[in-house]
């Protein structure tokens, strides 16, 4: 074989081992959970899967969960960071602050996050800039779209209490939107912050003295962690609540109307997926939530002796029997 020949044929192998390399590459991805559990990783596993992205064969996912403690995920994200993963996506505001605390570098996928630009996150939801992209849920006409369904739930209600963790940075400007709603619905706010088991305890008595007409839950971990305490709450002192996300109905709750958050964590895997393409955070817009759903529990409408109208019927997206 001529020099030449050999040093060409030495060339292509040198390529096609570059190109094998990189199709065999094992990326790592790593999962900063507040607390949302199988509600955020059932769906965003499979996108991945839809992606191509197969577990134990060319990536690797690190699970981190608070289980709704927001105190360890300082830590659980600074593990991650050390794990050296190729990107870290976050489920709940908390996680959020946690992972852009720990690094500035790793890219930083938002699964879930209430207003990433008003906590200072990322600079616009355009341009977000530095490590950070993902899912907004901010969309403000949501509090107000709440309203108006419970007025067509009982057009009489008049005092309304929301619950929700006050040490929970990204609930404040939901409380804030509101309080706003209510005002120009000429309602009365009543809002209540527990942050532990013995403060919700509290809330709650706070509540039955406030006697609210309606109670408006919000989504995030605390809430979810203590759901049948808040649901037996509101079914034994005959409250019809309103909640953020249909798993709450699910479960048992009155009716939610919120965000498709299935859809939501989809949109995080294909963030993830063109990240892992070479797509830079700072070039990837925030995304905000696009399909919204109305869903009635009629089995707990009737046990709290709550006629649902007809029109309110005919909005829902879907109704458990």
């Amino acid at each position: 074989m001529r020099r030449r020949e050999f040093i060409t044929l030495l060339g292509g192998s040198a390529t096609l081992w570059s190109v094998g390399a990189r199709a065999q590459k094992l990326f790592k991805i790593g999962l900063l959970d507040t607390g949302l559990g199988a509600d955020f990783a059932v769906p965003f596993m499979r996108k991945l899967v839809e992606l191509g992205y197969v577990e134990g064969k060319n990536v690797v996912i690190e699970r981190k969960s608070a289980g709704g403690n927001v105190e360890l995920l300082s830590g659980l994200a600074i593990d991650l960071v050390h794990q050296q993963v190729d990107v870290i996506v976050t489920a709940g505001t908390p996680a959020g602050f946690a992972a852009k605390k720990a690094t500035s570098t790793i890219p930083i996928v938002l699964g879930a996050m209430s207003d990433p630009v008003g906590m200072g996150l990322v600079a616009t939801l355009a341009r977000p800039g530095g490590n950070v992209t993902g899912n907004s849920l901010m969309a403000p006409d949501l509090s107000a779209k709440r309203l108006d369904i419970l007025h067509t739930l009982a057009p009489v209600i008049s005092r309304i209490a929301i619950l929700w963790d006050s040490s929970n940075p990204g609930m404040a400007e939901r409380v804030r939107e509101t309080k706003i709603a209510a005002d120009q619905s000429n309602v009365l706010l009543h809002a209540v912050g527990p942050r532990n088991l013995n403060e919700l305890d509290t809330a709650f008595a706070d509540l039955l003295n406030a006697r609210p007409d309606a109670l408006l839950v919000t989504a995030e971990a605390f809430t979810r962690r203590h759901l049948v305490r808040i649901l037996d709450f509101a079914d034994n002192n005959k409250i019809p609540a309103m909640f953020e996300d249909s798993s709450f109905v699910v479960a048992g709750g009155l009716m939610s109307y919120g965000p498709d958050y299935q859809d939501v964590f989809r949109k995080a895997a294909i963030f993830v997926d063109k990240i892992l393409k070479g797509a830079k955070p700072a070039d990837l817009p925030i995304e905000q939530p696009t399909k919204f759903e109305l869903v009635i529990n009629l089995k707990t409408a009737k046990a709290l002796k709550l006629q649902i109208p007809p029109k309110l019927l005919a909005l829902a997206d879907r109704v458990i029997d």
